[in-house]
């Protein structure tokens, strides 16, 4: 059969730019074999595949695989990227701006707007925020993260964070040593295993205060280094509204994929419990597999 699939590049303004997502859609006849052999093929962070719900209120039920073959859960640019995509494909009732996404055990709400230009505007509620403390030395994990120990900011202290996924949240001394981190992807994934968190989020914030610089690594699914991450910008923007760091309600932007020559920009608004990820994208392929 040929199989169509979409490659749209979320968190971007223009191609080539922001976190790629190959995307399957009506992928309901596809076994659990076959999804995880497509995801190496592609061999992107993650392969996001578009099935009919079976939750009742879900609109759509997506399901998402790293190029190892494990499926993650979360509403990052998994779930984004789909709906970028929904909603400039005519799936979508235009009389409706609010849906509903089933990501696993999760029904999450999702809100679709247009920018002057047409491309749609996706805002994704995640998960309430819960932390938990992180049991590692912080000299062991700057060496996993290729740092010197002065690389790490004295305070917070890592923290596990999850909005859907957890991820060790791990602030740096500066956007410098954000730049300068290579990590050792078997200790980081020792450090990982033991911590309880699936990705670490490395993160300076900026001057002035709602604004940080983060890179993410994930050897725990056989991701080297993401260029951006929704399901860690969520944590951590609770967090740094937990802490302070940054105001309630407002957006705290953060940017990510530098390092990788693919520069992303990541907002999230945190109120109370309800953390909203909102970004836009562009569809820059189209294709079909042949199988």
């Amino acid at each position: 059969m040929d199989l169509p699939f979409l490659w749209v590049d979320v968190f971007a303004d223009e191609p080539l730019t922001g976190n790629p997502l190959a995307l399957v859609p009506d992928a309901d006849a596809l076994t659990e074999a076959q999804l995880r052999a497509i995801a190496r093929e592609f061999n992107q962070s993650e392969t996001t595949f578009l099935c009919r719900p079976t939750a009742a209120g879900a609109d759509v039920r997506l399901r998402s695989f790293t190029p190892a073959g494990v499926e993650v859960g979360g509403a990052g640019h998994n779930a984004m990227g789909a709906w970028i995509w929904l909603a400039g494909s005519g799936r979508l009732d235009p009389a409706r701006d609010r849906f509903v996404q089933q990501l696993g055990g999760d029904l999450l709400p999702v809100t679709v707007s247009r920018l002057a230009d047409g491309r749609p505007v996706v805002t994704m509620e995640q998960s309430a925020p819960v932390f938990s403390p992180a049991d590692v030395g912080c000299e062991r994990l700057a060496r996993a993260l290729g740092l010197d120990p002065e690389g790490l900011a004295p305070s917070p202290r890592p923290e596990v964070g999850s909005t859907g996924a957890a991820h060790l949240l791990v602030r740096a001394s500066g956007s410098a040593a954000v730049d300068a981190a290579a990590p050792d992807a078997a200790a980081l994934k020792a450090l990982l295993a033991e911590a309880g968190g699936e990705g670490c989020y490395l993160y300076a914030v900026g001057s002035d205060g709602e604004d940080a610089d983060a890179r993410f690594f994930n050897p725990t699914v056989g991701i080297a280094e993401d260029p951006a991450t929704g399901t860690a910008a969520g944590p951590l923007a609770a967090l740094l509204v937990r802490d302070g760091s940054a105001p309630a309600g407002d957006p705290v932007r953060i940017r990510q994929g530098r390092a990788l020559g693919r520069p992303s920009l990541l907002t999230v608004t945190v109120d109370g419990e309800r953390v909203a990820l909102t970004g836009s994208g562009v569809l820059s392929a189209s294709g079909a597999l042949h199988l």
